[in-house]
């Protein structure tokens, strides 16, 4: 199976995926009535696996809910030296460049990764490994947080692959990795 690394994140209108402190309240502004996931767990139906962030794994364990994954979670850390116990059956710690743990997964037969946490999307983005890129923006401006986004050492062209408004305030958008 050819691999397809994807991005699916929500980011405020000036491109922040949390705020100052760390914040993501400001996700849930737009009233929700149906409780709508917005495509996720069609998403995620489509991922054998998730790559995340030491930030976004501690996030997570914080939500006050179920574990929210039904497949493999791999967590990108340089600082952690294990998973906490309460989470060993839920994820696996994982060291390396973007580039050997995407290769350590597809060569354990996950090949469709689903790729989270800012710093590791702009880590795989530096590497050119991100081939999909589903954003939702949130019509709010945070002014300063944790940015979607860095600089990159060179242009990467996506094309639209489809775009749709949620809610009536929210677009979400879908990008491909346009190559050669």
């Amino acid at each position: 199976m050819e691999r397809c690394n994807k991005i699916y994140i929500a980011t405020s209108l000036d491109g922040f995926i949390a705020d100052r402190n760390g914040g993501l309240d400001w996700l849930h502004n737009i009233p929700n009535p149906e409780n709508s996931d917005f495509g996720f767990s069609e998403f995620i139906s489509e991922v054998d696996a998730i790559v995340m962030g030491r930030n976004t794994f501690e996030t997570v364990c914080k939500f006050d809910v179920a574990w929210p994954y039904t497949v493999p979670v791999f967590v990108m850390s340089s600082t952690m030296s294990e998973i906490p116990m309460p989470f060993r059956d839920k994820a696996e710690l994982v060291w390396g460049k973007p580039v050997e743990i995407m290769e350590m997964l597809n060569g354990r037969g996950l090949n469709r990764l689903y790729i989270d946490g800012g710093i590791t999307i702009q880590n795989f983005l530096a590497n050119d490994l991100i081939d999909e890129m589903t954003v939702t923006t949130i019509p709010v401006l945070l002014g300063d947080g944790a940015p979607l986004f860095s600089d990159l050492e060179k242009p990467l062209d996506f094309e639209l692959e489809k775009s749709e408004v949620i809610l009536g305030q929210l677009v979400k958008t879908k990008y491909l990795r346009r190559r050669g």
